[in-house]
């Protein structure tokens, strides 16, 4: 069995060599002492029970997916599908319930049984059909996205009210999901070390063959380990829908890779035979920790990627020192189940006593001079949200705040911990361009209740107050690109239609406008719509491929400058000349495309003024002043004539 541990000759030498094997054994540990340590000194805002709390809720997805990874890892297998399968679980839940009118105990039964059969589907191409598991759950992964963007059409499906208490407190107080992580911890913990499944795990993990000729059936053991990575997948999908109060097709994207960071973090080794519940809940909690410490330094989001990185990369290299030196966390490692009690409470005891310390550090500091406001943009991979966030910083350095911008990489959930540790932090104002408008009530709400006023910009919340939207139209912004292509056509011509990333609400409305503005135009026919992701490379993709079925397409409408500037590209020669193309948003580049004739209008949204007049609003509410519900920024068609005048 892998469980055995080869004792470390160095911690017979002396005090140093066990204070070696001691950090080898307890890496996770240290570094989350460290963290939670140096944050504690360089933020007053991180030690209050709020963003503890905060820390604790934004912890509990990535953890319990993380923890039913950990029994694939100890295994040695590894499991890409598991962010896919909880994205699937919540929609299949929430469609159940809300628009097949099956009772919502039976929804949840459907849901949890929907991660169990993605399990099960894993575990089987890899034990009985011999699949790399890397290859047969990137395979899932794909496959359980596109059911869930099949099943809700690609738009949010609200979540049952009886389930969506599990985002809430308990008496007011105590998040639920903080709650859940804890529950599927210990039964995780339980699964590994006191059931004839989690020795398997061991087994398996240590060596396969061996396993096989001792005794153990092998295949059946896998499908079980998979088919339990897919249950708390399913759990942590529940979850995550339920804080954002809907089911997200695209919720969860990516969090895969966390998972397994936060498993590997935690001491678990890819070779498998290794791995703890309780290390996979540190690893994440470290994750938690060094995103919400980010965030409340202000350290750019680009930077932030780099930062957990480079922790990823350094847990692999302990992980390696730490098989070279003989020490394995995995259970029984480091010794007596009282020793090992003894080293956690004397790291409590340890970070407790420093905390404290630091924390004096901030107890007389009086409150900034200058106001605090956190912006929370969906995304800055698109330079219309660059020119949102330049307008918003001119404007707070012209007016004396201090602004804090993060990027939500248009992932709901990631946004709804950062409107939170806004709320937590005590900043007096919040400007957020929500990546769904209906994810980002509950974070809203939260603020409202703190009496934070928040201003919406480019999109608006639905089901919570705010102070001010700030937005142009996108429903009308899309009918004048409708007007605008048909016209050039002369009523008359075939088109296609590159949608926006599906479940945003940017993709929605604009593609509901380019819809009523065509129907005006009788003789345009659309011969093909497709997403593209709001993305340049993939509008050059999509629409090279839609060339291939339509060579004779005369126009073409994209959601955003990026797709129409990728569709240029592949048009070549042709576009401006025998193909028309009509962008949105306003970009530089899209705009410099206008002026050189390739791109033929672009409906500018003027973002630098959105920003900017966001900003102004936030700062006028905060002082009590009255905001209008809605304010408005006119759209503009630019096209070659009029691109010299605009300056966006």
């Amino acid at each position: 069995m892998a469980t055995d541990t080869l004792k470390s000759t160095t911690g017979a030498k002396g005090a140093p060599g066990g204070l070696r094997r001691l950090l080898l054994d307890n890496g996770a540990l240290t570094a989350l002492i460290v963290l939670v340590v140096a944050l504690s000194a360089l933020s007053g805002d991180f030690l209050t029970t709020d963003n503890l709390l905060n820390i604790g809720v934004q912890a509990a997805v990535t953890a319990i997916l993380a923890f039913g990874v950990t029994f694939v890892i100890v295994s040695a297998g590894i499991d890409l599908s598991v962010g896919s399968v909880a994205a699937l679980t919540s929609t299949v839940l929430a469609w159940s319930a809300t628009q097949s009118g099956i009772p919502v105990v039976l929804a949840v039964v459907l849901g949890l049984g929907t991660g169990v059969a993605a399990g099960l589907v894993n575990g089987f191409l890899i034990a009985y059909g011999k699949l790399p598991p890397f290859i047969a759950t990137l395979a899932m992964l794909s496959v359980a996205r596109g059911l869930s963007l099949v099943i809700s059409g690609g738009v949010p499906i609200p979540f049952p009210d009886s389930v969506s208490h599990l985002g809430d407190n308990l008496g007011g107080r105590l998040p639920v999901p903080v709650l859940v992580m804890v529950v599927m911890g210990l039964l995780a913990a339980l699964i590994l070390g006191r059931t004839y499944i989690g020795r398997s795990m061991y087994a398996i993990g240590g060596n396969e063959e061996a396993a096989r000729l001792s005794g153990l059936r092998v295949k059946r053991q896998k499908l079980a380990v998979y088919a339990l990575s897919g249950v708390f997948a399913a759990v942590a999908g529940i979850v995550l829908a339920a804080r954002l109060g809907s089911a997200q097709p695209q919720a969860a994207d990516g969090y895969e890779l966390d998972a397994i960071a936060a498993v590997v973090i935690g001491g678990a080794s890819l070779a498998g035979g290794t791995g703890k519940a309780s290390g996979t809940f540190v690893g994440a909690l470290i994750l938690a920790v060094l995103r919400n410490g980010l965030n409340l330094l202000n350290v750019s989001a680009f930077w932030q990627q780099v930062v957990i990185g480079v922790v990823i990369a350094l847990a692999v290299l302990l992980d390696a020192v730490r098989r070279k030196a003989g020490t394995s966390p995995v259970p029984g490692a480091g010794g007596p189940k009282g020793r090992q009690a003894a080293t956690y409470g004397l790291a409590a005891v340890v970070t407790v006593a420093i905390v404290g310390a630091t924390s004096f550090l901030h107890s007389g500091s009086s409150a900034a001079a200058n106001p605090r406001m956190g912006l929370s943009l969906s995304t800055l991979n698109n330079p219309f949200f660059v020119q949102i966030r330049s307008g918003a910083q001119a404007e707070a350095r012209k007016r004396g705040i201090d602004l804090t911008v993060t990027d939500a990489q248009n992932d709901a959930s990631q946004q709804a911990n950062q409107l939170q540790n806004f709320t937590g932090s005590g900043y007096d104002a919040i400007v957020v361009n929500p990546v769904d408008s209906d994810a980002a009530a509950n974070s809203v709400k939260a603020a409202d209740r703190a009496k934070i006023p928040v201003i919406a910009v480019d999109r608006g919340v639905n089901k919570a107050s705010v102070a001010a939207l700030v937005a142009s139209d996108n429903v009308a912004g899309g009918e004048l690109a409708a007007k605008s292509i048909a016209e050039k056509l002369g009523g008359k011509g075939k088109i296609v239609v590159l949608q926006g990333q599906p479940g945003t609400s940017a993709a929605r409305e604009r593609a509901q406008g380019f819809a009523q503005g065509l129907k005006n135009y009788p003789g345009i026919k659309v011969l093909a719509q497709q997403p593209a992701d709001f993305d340049r490379a993939k509008g050059l993709d999509v629409m090279s491929n839609l060339l291939q079925a339509h060579p004779d397409v005369q126009g073409v409408i994209a959601a955003n400058d990026e797709m129409a500037l990728g569709a240029v590209k592949a048009l070549g020669a042709k576009a401006g000349k025998s193909v028309q193309v009509v962008g949105f948003d306003g970009t530089p580049d899209g705009l410099r495309a206008v002026k050189d004739g390739t791109l033929y209008a672009s409906v500018a949204q003027q973002p630098t003024q959105l920003g900017r007049i966001a900003v102004d609003n936030a700062l006028k509410a905060l002082h009590g002043g009255k905001t209008a519900p809605t304010v408005k920024v006119p759209v503009k068609v630019v096209t070659r004539e009029n691109v010299a005048g605009f300056t966006g």
